[in-house]
């Protein structure tokens, strides 16, 4: 058995329950066209978003975007709708310091405010990776919505 083996294969589960759709079906030009990196849109179900990761939180920018790259060096990206920064903040309240809870989001106050509530989530070194795929469906905080390849 040989202990030193790297890992070759890791899953990210879900940041918040609700319906998982591949990033290219969602609305924002800019992560549709994974200009960003690859992954999923999130429809969420609840208004609180938990770490899927153990990692460092590198930026978290007018609370509604987080940075955090993985213990395994894994960039993500959780950006919270579309064009919500024009929200400044609003609707928002940043919990990193909970433990593992990271924000919580009254997202029917953004969706009546005329936004895009949907949760986007990527991995924004996909081009590291032999293989970033999304896993599509309902999903809660314990499911894998992303699967990645070394």
């Amino acid at each position: 058995v040989n202990l030193n083996k790297k890992v070759e294969n890791y899953n990210i589960c879900s940041p918040i329950k609700g319906s998982v759709i591949d990033i290219t079906k969602t609305n924002d030009p800019l992560f549709k066209e994974e200009a960003l990196g690859k992954g999923v849109g999130i429809i969420a179900e609840e208004n609180t978003l938990v770490s899927p990761v153990n990692g460092v939180i590198k930026t978290f920018f007018s609370k509604h975007a987080i940075g955090i790259t993985t213990d395994d060096g894994i960039d993500i990206l959780i950006h919270v709708g579309i064009d919500t920064v024009e929200l400044n903040g609003k609707y928002f309240n940043a919990l990193k310091e909970q433990g593992d809870k990271l924000l919580e989001v009254d997202f029917d106050g953004v969706k009546e405010s005329g936004y895009d509530a949907t949760v986007l989530f990527v991995v924004t070194n996909s081009q590291e990776y032999s293989s970033v795929k999304s896993c599509e469906g309902n999903k809660t905080i314990t499911d894998t919505i992303i699967e990645i390849q070394k």
